[in-house]
């Protein structure tokens, strides 16, 4: 792989020249060698984005939404990013770029940046380079960054922890909306929205939700209370009100240090994703499959216990 020059790249990123933040996203994919040095140099830039998550069921509209709430940014001055993450392809691997086509609206906005990640079987609704993609979108001088996840239902959850505000859309139409939502997804919302609001049942759906998020854990005079917001994106009716609870959310945060501490925690786990997967590759490099698989077969004919035969390989690799 021909080694590319990271100064000039963050500096055109920054300048915001599409394929520089594209190569740049790429490196973090492709789990670069030089993927250090662009976190290093894209670290001090960081920090000035405001990250929204965008989730739901699939079908609710989410692609038509981040689209109207992209039209909606813009017209305020704002610089946009999108990580639209998508199904993998079965046979390339890439992402099926749905969500890309559905934007093509933006897609000559110098404004506006989109970026289609295939998950590539991280489950969670994200890709694993999501985190490092933010950065590199924040860097870049992006204001609001919007990640719309993939659509898998109760277990998409992994937004939560990687936006600083999490969306979560329903429509009505779509059987029960909340019964397929409420282990997962409905727990994780600091904004609800209701779309297709034109369809037959919208007001059903959001007295329903309503009543599930009262069933909630109790909140005080001065805790958020997410608000249900009903809209039909594809006329770009009630996205001014979801700009609106964004906003709102976000003082919200800023006045009681929960933005920082969102972001801390976000960190804390990116850090420790890290930490955890080179010690992993040390292991493997330092001791391959034949330690491990030497204490599998004690495991599995019952002469050692898995903890002690973890204990053992960890011990080894310290002492390695």
């Amino acid at each position: 792989m021909t080694a590319v020059d990271v100064p000039q790249l963050v500096a055109q990123a920054r300048e915001g020249r599409p394929r520089a933040v594209a190569r740049l996203i790429s490196l973090v994919e492709g789990a670069s060698p030089q993927l250090r040095e662009v976190m290093a140099a894209l670290a001090p830039l960081t920090g000035g984005a405001y990250v929204v998550g965008l989730t739901g069921s699939p079908g609710v509209g989410k692609s038509t939404s981040t689209s109207a709430l992209v039209s909606a940014y813009r017209k305020a001055g704002k610089r946009v990013g999108v990580l639209a993450v998508d199904p993998s392809s079965p046979f390339s691997g890439g992402a099926l770029l749905g969500d890309r086509v559905r934007m093509s609206d933006h897609a000559s906005d110098p404004g506006v940046y989109i970026r289609s990640m295939a998950t590539r079987g991280h489950l969670g609704g994200l890709a694993w380079a999501a985190p490092q993609a933010i950065r590199v979108l924040d860097a870049a001088g992006c204001d609001v960054i919007l990640v719309e996840t993939v659509g898998v239902g109760q277990s998409e959850v992994e937004i939560a922890s990687q936006a600083d505000t999490s969306v979560v859309l329903l429509a009505p139409g779509m059987g029960d909306g909340i019964q397929a939502a409420k282990a997962g997804i409905l727990e994780i919302g600091d904004v609800y929205v209701v779309n297709k609001a034109d369809r037959d049942g919208a007001d059903a759906t959001a007295r329903e939700l309503n009543h599930m998020l009262g069933l909630g854990e109790a909140r005080g005079r001065h805790d958020w209370r997410p608000p249900i917001v009903k809209t039909v994106a594809a006329r770009g009716q009630g996205i001014d009100e979801v700009v609106e609870a964004l906003e709102k959310h976000r003082a919200w945060m800023d006045e009681r240090g929960v933005l920082a501490e969102r972001r801390a925690a976000r960190a804390a786990r990116e850090v420790e994703t890290i930490a955890v997967t080179a010690l992993r590759a040390r292991m493997a490099d330092v001791h391959g499959d034949a330690q491990l698989g030497a204490l599998a077969s004690r495991v599995a004919e019952g002469d050692l216990d898995p903890y002690a035969a973890a204990d053992a390989l960890l011990a080894s690799l310290t002492e390695a």
